[in-house]
């Protein structure tokens, strides 16, 4: 029995596992080891763990960091590969299990109510095309979460969420959320861009009036 498997050999939940990372002894837990405790199921897990890390309130220029691992993953998804790749680096990048524990904890609840909902459904929707299109997505949405706009990962990173709780309960429904969702990113997008662009403009025609 792996740690992905129950007594009788079916698969566990994704919140089972992540609390069983969290029991396990040794002081540090790195992001190899998740991907190991997951196996071929890693690709939609080991982005929804990065997905809502993302979605914690980090300073300015925090999900440069935090996304990056994402992008990667992404385009991963987007090529269609059949089991995760990682760097050695990346395998050994680790946190303390203790915090580890503490932030699972804050997420135990929505987990459990969300693989309560979610259900296989719309396949279409999370097939070959379907996969591969939800990762070129997940790639745009990675980029976002790159930059260093203050607020603006937190609807990017809950659209990662939804592509990737689609990948792995083969959800439609998920996915299609995240489709809506990465339409609101682009929207939000294009108006803070807009309102950007109008403020130069402006203040472009300000410094000509004065001088």
């Amino acid at each position: 029995m792996t740690l992905t498997e129950t007594s009788t050999g079916r698969p566990r939940a994704f919140s089972d596992v992540v609390e069983a990372l969290g029991a396990r002894k040794g002081a540090k837990l790195c992001l190899g080891e998740i991907v190991e405790a997951f196996g071929e199921r890693a690709f939609g897990p080991v982005i929804f763990f990065f997905a809502l890390i993302n979605m914690l309130p980090w300073p300015p220029g925090g999900t440069t960091l935090t996304g990056a691992p994402l992008l990667l993953l992404s385009m991963e998804l987007a090529l269609g590969r059949d089991s995760l790749w990682l760097p050695g680096w990346l395998e050994r990048v680790s946190v303390d299990r203790a915090t580890f524990r503490k932030l699972s904890g804050r997420f135990r609840k929505p987990l459990h109510l969300t693989e309560k909902l979610a259900r296989p459904r719309l396949f279409f929707m999370t097939g070959g095309l379907g996969q591969g299109l939800i990762g070129l997505a997940c790639v745009f949405l990675s980029v976002v979460l790159v930059l260093p706009v203050w607020g603006g990962n937190l609807l990017p990173a809950v659209a990662i969420g939804f592509f990737a709780l689609g990948v792995m309960q083969r959800d439609g429904l998920a996915a299609l959320i995240g489709w809506l969702l990465t339409g609101a990113t682009v929207a939000v997008l294009f108006i803070a861009w807009t309102l950007i662009v109008a403020s130069i403009e402006h203040g472009l025609r300000w410094i000509g009036h004065i001088f």
